[in-house]
């Protein structure tokens, strides 16, 4: 699948398309396909590599280099499958969510149960990822 990599910190610049393994979900999550993500002020703080809050930020993304390689927290897409604990969803559900962990810049992207719910369908996926879910 291909997604949005970053490999170092840095201005903007340092996003790179690329071709990586698609996710596998963990027991209590969704494997989402994704139709659409946004760009929160945590996507920034991470992909600058800026240590703010007494270097909690440092701690979640990384010292040297960041520890995750794709950002993207908030979603919108559709279900492709769930894991074995998942009771709430089902493949084709549309949902949205906003995950602790980033990942959403990509094709696909695991989000625990917890973190998503029903996209209303008065909304589209793009107004939907910038949303906060409410359960």
């Amino acid at each position: 699948m291909k997604a949005i990599v970053y490999e170092e910190f840095g201005i903007p610049d340092v996003f790179k398309l690329k071709e990586v393994d698609k996710p596998k979900p963990k027991n209590d999550e969704l494997l989402v396909k994704v139709h659409a993500t946004s760009v929160n002020a945590l996507d920034i703080i991470f992909r600058s590599g800026a240590s703010l809050l007494f270097g909690i930020t440092k701690l979640m993304a990384g010292f040297r280099k960041p520890k995750f390689k794709i950002l993207g927290f908030d979603v919108s897409g559709e279900v492709e499958s769930v894991g074995k604990k998942v009771t709430k969803f089902k493949k084709g559900d549309l949902i949205y969510g906003a995950a602790q962990t980033p990942g959403a810049n990509a094709q696909y992207f695991c989000i625990p149960e917890k973190s998503a719910a029903i996209k209303p369908v008065n909304i589209t996926h793009e107004e939907a990822a910038g949303s906060e879910p409410t359960q």
